[in-house]
């Protein structure tokens, strides 16, 4: 059929460009010969499914993506971007590859759970349709603040991510942070709301961003009304730098004692930890010090960042636990 020759052009060319593996792997991985994915990648830059450019300086991307791989035992995709690049340009080609990543990871009879987020928005533009069977796409945290609804927004959001691979669809009805600690105590006891948490600790795959707390570029939960003035204040004594599925880190990863998480309504690090993989979308000088926090954390397994943000990143401190 034509749309499953479409489909093994992507695996094959997602594989070999994005994931850098030898095309005996992608013809074992595949069940067919090497002389067949040599003939699906040429196909798949004739037809325009690859595009390649070359920049007239060399990039470090490569090695960028080495070092960061073996300083926190993750695997690192470094997107090469022009040092002019503006930050929607770096967040459209960082949300290509990590749309085609997902594309080749996630089939049928798996788990995907979605943090919304503006990044995450992004990466949706870009999903090619992969038809699955037995798959789900569920939402990680809450939208509802107290300003506007906000579940329009991640409705819409998770429910693109369910179109693109056919997959069923979990939304999580409940609001981004609760007012008090013991309201989210006493939903989290509620059927419909563990029927989405079960689903939820089934998660083959998560994707999902760091917010920032600072920056030119506020992420979407400090500047959507999810949070008034005091939180904000609080979160600053605490020396709180962004989040992960709205859940807030501190620099050296941290996160337990943040009286806010009390209140937040996306998994903690500790169960993102049971996920296989985890895939983290970045771009921006800005999610340098919260992308940090978050490798310090040890919630990332795969990470695609452009260029410039994984320099700024090798620059910063290295590892350190929580």
């Amino acid at each position: 059929m034509e749309f499953d020759r479409e489909q093994d052009q992507l695996r094959a060319a997602s594989m070999y460009y994005l994931q850098d593996l030898k095309m005996e792997v992608i013809a074992r991985h595949l069940g067919t010969s090497r002389s067949t994915v040599s003939r699906m990648l040429k196909q798949a830059r004739a037809e325009g499914l690859v595009e390649i450019t070359l920049r007239p300086s060399s990039t470090r991307a490569p090695g960028l993506g080495r070092s960061i791989s073996a300083a926190y035992g993750i695997d690192a995709y470094v997107v090469p971007v022009p040092d002019s690049a503006t930050h929607l340009e770096r967040q459209t080609q960082v949300s290509m590859s990590a749309a085609r990543l997902l594309s080749s990871w996630f089939d049928s009879d798996m788990v995907l759970g979605i943090a919304w987020g503006t990044t995450l928005a992004a990466v949706s533009r870009f999903l090619v349709p992969k038809p699955t069977r037995g798959a789900s796409v569920v939402q990680l945290n809450g939208a509802a603040n107290m300003r506007t609804s906000g579940v329009e927004y991640a409705s819409d959001l998770i429910s693109t991510f369910g179109a693109a691979f056919d997959a069923a669809v979990h939304h999580f009805s409940v609001p981004a942070f609760f007012d008090y600690p013991e309201t989210k105590a006493a939903m989290w006891r509620e059927r419909s709301v563990r029927r989405v948490l079960d689903m939820q600790e089934r998660a083959d795959i998560v994707v999902f961003s760091v917010g920032a707390v600072a920056g030119a570029v506020p992420s979407h939960v400090y500047s959507a009304g999810y949070l008034d003035d005091a939180d904000v204040d609080l979160l600053h004594r605490e020396d709180v730098v962004g989040d992960v599925c709205t859940v807030f880190l501190r620099g050296d990863g941290s996160w337990k004692d943040v009286a806010l998480n009390d209140r937040a309504t996306g998994p903690d690090p500790e169960q993102l930890q049971h996920v296989p993989r985890r895939l983290c979308v970045v771009a921006g000088d800005n999610k340098v010090v919260p992308l940090l926090a978050a490798l310090r954390a040890g919630v990332v397994t795969d990470l695609v960042v452009d260029e410039i943000t994984a320099t700024a990143l090798l620059g910063s401190q290295g590892p350190r636990a929580a």
